[in-house]
């Protein structure tokens, strides 16, 4: 019978195997003798009467095996740490031995509200659409004393099942909370932590084991349950992951000695940075819009687009968060990550491949190519109590967890340039801010005006009527649309704006997954591309530390605007300053 090897162990197999350094050797040792076909085995396809959900890993490839001789194809035979090489003479393939595998998940932090929202539900998702291997354990961990029952009746207040499928949804909830336990300990304690292997062990008995440990927690206690997890929790046969929530430190010095302290226990390869809005239904076709439509390739470039937009805004403060949120502030906790992420994937150059390093090495270079940050591109705000409808809204500082002298800003815009061939010359403008009007988040490609064109004089002194748009809607009511001038009928010539309009809702009746949903199954299957890495992160800081060092030094005062408006003045002369008009600021929008 011929071994079959998924895509995520063959990753295994190339990073765990092939030069791995002695620090790492708790994630990826074997036993010198022991059988290859516990690397070569795979979480086992969910057998013919249960569906496989559609949902492929982010590369586009399915999830099925792939033949070992294309697995490993390309790969040279590993050493060992005593030197000899892990070739067939030491690790024969049984031709008729397959190790079956499970999967066990540990989310830490299981008690906070984060786990409880969104980690948990997105977990029961994946199970109710058979995403989730058959042998499968999802275990959770914190300092909150709690049984396992307790865990169970805690989450399933936030399990929902999908719209379209409803069938045998109570049944599937029961099921998924059997597979559900609960371990207490603190987060610096290997002892709590070699107890929670036994529990592991115990689920997982005979069988190939694969640990994924998701980081529910501050970032200050990071790497002492990285430290504890690959002392005594790591996998001893099978692969372990760790996935990361941002906060990624506070600036670069910050952010690089946490990145040092994470590979004393972890390989690049085990480190998945999360960033949520990567894994966003309309951020992921970001890319299929671009590199798979004739239509729009060839027009991006500073020949045609005029300026680009990354707009997000929360129409609610920060209630029940003041006391975190002070400590980073809008800059670190939206545009430093989420936004700046989404304008390397529009920005970077068509990748050699979907692989996730040829992506992430076209992200880099777009960071490493932005000019450096100057203090008069950008606006700070914080907003303030006001009055409407007879309702009060509160400041910032009214927060009893803010200094009543908090410089911390609620809301920032800036003007972002790239100096490459492509899009030198081109204002990428970010917008982020809370207690605004609206809650959105898009992203707006306003396009040059038509050189002579025939119908100015029918637009007026308005020109930016005239100008293409193409938005994508990241949320709510996912939509892509395009902006463009037509005739309206009748014997006379009156030109109106209309929108070429892809409403998601309307032409596709299936609920849109969660982002948390598409990430945790892409670390399942070891696919990256959707994950930060270190070198990504370096950029990042790199271009922002500067600002936010001189913006603290400075103690540049936050312009202050009503709570519920568009934000600041200051924003629209920032746009004003480049030519721009933000879109988001039309009666049509």
């Amino acid at each position: 019978m011929a071994t079959n090897l998924s895509p995520f162990a063959t990753s295994v197999i190339a990073t765990s195997l092939w030069n791995t350094p002695h620090q790492f050797s708790r994630f990826s040792t074997l036993p010198e003798k022991a059988n290859f076909s516990l690397w070569v085995s795979r979480i086992r396809s969910i057998n013919g009467a249960r569906k496989r959900f559609q949902l492929k890993s982010s590369n586009g490839h399915p999830l099925d095996a792939v033949p070992l001789q294309e697995g490993l194809a390309g790969i040279p035979p590993a050493k060992n740490h005593f030197g000899s090489q892990l070739g067939e003479e030491n690790f024969p393939i049984s031709q008729s031995e397959h190790v079956e595998s499970t999967l066990s998940i540990t989310v830490v932090g299981a008690s906070g509200d984060l786990a409880k929202k969104k980690i948990f539900p997105a977990l029961f998702a994946l199970y109710y659409e058979d995403c989730l291997p058959k042998n499968f354990v999802v275990f959770g961990y914190a300092r909150s004393k709690m049984t396992s029952e307790e865990l169970r009746n805690m989450i399933s207040k936030t399990l929902t099942c999908r719209i379209d499928k409803s069938a045998n949804c109570k049944d599937k909830m029961d099921q998924f909370l059997k597979r559900c336990f609960y371990h207490s300990g603190q987060y610096d304690s290997e002892e709590h932590f070699s107890e929670l292997d036994c529990k592991l062990k115990e689920k997982e008995v005979g069988k190939l084991s694969n640990r994924l440990f998701y980081l529910s927690i501050p970032p200050n206690i990071f790497v002492d349950v990285v430290r504890c997890a690959s002392l005594r929790a790591s996998s001893a046969n099978g692969w372990t992951r760790v996935i990361v929530e941002k906060p990624f430190g506070r600036d670069s010095e910050s952010s690089g000695e946490l990145t040092r302290c994470l590979k004393q226990y972890l390989a690049e390869e085990q480190i998945f940075r999360i960033d949520h809005y990567l894994g966003k239904e309309l951020v992921e076709n970001l890319s299929v819009l671009r590199f798979s439509n004739l239509v729009f390739e060839p027009l991006w470039c500073r020949n045609y687009i005029r300026n680009v937009q990354l707009i997000f805004s929360e129409d609610f403060g920060t209630e029940g968060r003041g006391g975190y949120f002070n400590n980073y502030g809008i800059i670190r906790d939206i545009m430093q990550n989420h936004l700046l992420q989404i304008l390397a994937l529009f920005a970077m150059e068509t990748p050699v491949s979907l692989d996730a390093e040829d992506i992430r090495n076209e992200k880099v270079k777009v960071l490493r190519s932005m000019r450096p940050l100057q203090l008069e591109d950008v606006v700070v705000g914080q907003y303030k109590g006001h009055s409407k409808g007879g309702k009060s809204y509160p400041a910032y500082i009214d927060d009893p967890t803010v200094p009543q002298d908090s410089l911390t800003p609620t809301f920032a815009a800036a003007a972002l340039f790239i100096n490459n061939a492509r899009w030198d010359g081109v204002p990428f403008l970010m917008k982020a801010g809370k207690a605004l009007h609206t809650k959105r988040a898009e992203i707006r490609v306003q396009f040059r005006h038509v050189p002579g064109n025939l119908y100015k004089r029918n637009f007026g002194t308005d020109l930016d009527k005239a100008t293409n748009e193409l938005v994508l809607r990241v949320q709510p009511d996912e939509a892509i649309y395009l902006k463009i001038n037509n005739k309206v009928p009748g014997l006379g010539m009156r030109l109106d704006r209309s929108d070429l309009n892809l409403l998601y809702r309307a032409r596709y009746t299936r609920e849109i997954p969660d982002a948390y949903e598409r990430l945790l199954l892409d670390a399942i299957e070891g696919e990256r591309r959707l994950f930060i890495r270190s070198d990504e992160l370096v950029a990042a800081w790199d271009l922002f530390t500067p600002l936010l060092n001189e913006l603290e030094e400075r103690k540049i005062a936050p312009e202050l605007y009503p709570y519920g408006s568009r934000g600041p003045v200051g924003a629209h002369y920032l746009a004003a300053k480049h030519n721009v008009r933000w879109g988001d600021l039309s009666s049509e929008d």
